[in-house]
Order: C-alpha cells, then sequence, then structure tokens
C-alpha cells in the first residue's frame, strides 16, 4: 500500500510539472516589490488595492516596465490590461524583444478608440510597432493598413480587458479574449533577437497591468 500511494503521489506531481512546463506566471507587484523592474522613464506604482495590479503614470515620453529574472522569446503572452477613454492619452501594451531602453516591439491597445463613432478611428484600435525605426506614424504614412487594425467587439474603453499576443520567428498574432479569430495578424519587422520583455505605456498615457503569464512555444 505505501508504495500504492508514492507511485501515486510520483505521477501527480509528474502531471503538474508536465502542465506548467514551459508556463511563466510572473506576479508583477513582487517584481515591483523586490525591485526586480526597471522603469524607463516612467514612475511604477502598486495600484490600489487591487491583487497583482501596477501601475505606470503618465510621463511626455514612451515608458517601459522592463522585467527582471524573467526570459521570452516566442510563445505566447497573456495579461489584462486597464486604460481610460481619454483620447490622445492613452497607449498601453506589452513590449518584447527589448535590446535597450529605446530599441524594441510593441503591441498596443488605444482604448479611446473602442468606442469611436468615425470610422478612420475604429481602424485604430490595436497596433504593432518597432521602435525606434518604425513608430507607428511612420507605419500608418507608408504601409497603412498592415500593422493597426479594429476589434469587431471592442472592451469597455474604462475596463480592464485581457489580451493574448502570439509570437513566432516571424509573426504576432494578436487576441482579445471573448474574440474567437485574431485582431491584428502582422509580419515583424527585425530578425533581431532578445529574451527580453516589459510592460509599456506611450506618450503621455498611464496604464495598468495585472497578471501576466508567459508560455513558450
Amino acid at each position: 500500500m505505501r508504495k500504492f500511494n508514492i507511485l501515486v503521489l510520483l505521477i501527480f506531481f509528474q502531471l503538474i510539472a508536465i502542465k506548467s512546463y514551459g508556463q511563466q506566471e510572473i506576479s508583477l507587484s513582487d517584481q515591483l516589490s523586490d525591485k526586480k523592474m526597471k522603469a524607463v522613464s516612467r514612475t511604477i506604482s502598486l495600484y490600489g488595492d487591487q491583487q497583482d495590479a501596477v501601475e505606470m503614470n503618465a510621463e511626455k515620453s514612451d515608458g517601459l516596465g522592463i522585467l527582471g529574472d524573467v526570459e521570452f522569446d516566442k510563445g505566447s503572452i497573456e495579461v489584462e490590461l486597464l486604460g481610460e477613454n481619454n483620447p490622445g492619452r492613452s497607449f498601453i501594451g506589452i513590449a518584447f524583444n527589448i535590446q535597450n531602453d529605446s530599441t524594441y516591439e510593441v503591441v498596443y491597445f488605444r482604448p479611446f478608440n473602442f468606442v469611436a463613432e468615425e470610422q478612420i478611428r475604429k481602424e485604430h484600435m490595436v497596433q504593432y510597432i518597432f521602435h525606434p525605426e518604425y513608430t507607428w506614424r511612420k507605419l500608418r504614412e507608408e504601409r497603412t493598413g498592415e500593422f493597426e487594425s479594429k476589434i469587431p467587439i471592442p472592451p469597455n474603453p474604462d475596463d480592464w480587458f485581457k489580451a493574448k499576443i502570439n509570437i513566432s520567428t516571424e509573426k504576432a498574432e494578436v487576441y482579445v479574449v471573448g474574440i474567437s479569430k485574431p485582431v491584428l495578424v502582422i509580419d515583424r519587422l527585425t530578425t533581431s533577437k532578445s529574451n527580453e520583455i516589459g510592460i509599456w505605456t506611450g506618450y503621455g498615457s498611464s496604464g495598468r497591468f495585472k497578471n501576466l503569464v508567459l508560455r513558450d512555444e
């Protein structure tokens, strides 16, 4: 009987290991409290009394929160985001393949466009960029419609919403949880490689983040 119980326990722990293999559940609040998160052009703080939520303040620049002791190359990123319905002042997303404080890829959202009535603004709800070379403005002017898109059923701009980003060597697919098809599919604009990842807000924008989960490819 004892050998049987030991065998059952071994199988149980093996199943747990298989399930969690390649998955990282990142506590953003722990990253902040343990001083592992590097803030670039921002102040990052805990967000109210919400478990695991952090907030980046607004500044007249783009901002990063680069995660320490975390590596991510390809796979999927899941995160919950909270922006606001403040036109031109809410750009919030995830930076990946971070080469340095100014060179990185980003997938981000413009929550204020979630309730837009003008068709042109509806087309600008979600965006991919590769800084510093490929800004949103450069991509919009030179490759219109390739790297930004609308969301068929937009979230409430003043509520938390969950996004998932699948990243392969050549492409990125962006999902909003609750919508089965990707809301944006792009060809990545760089072949450079870095395992650094972080949270991101754009010029003049604050943002809140929680429940970050990374899964390796």
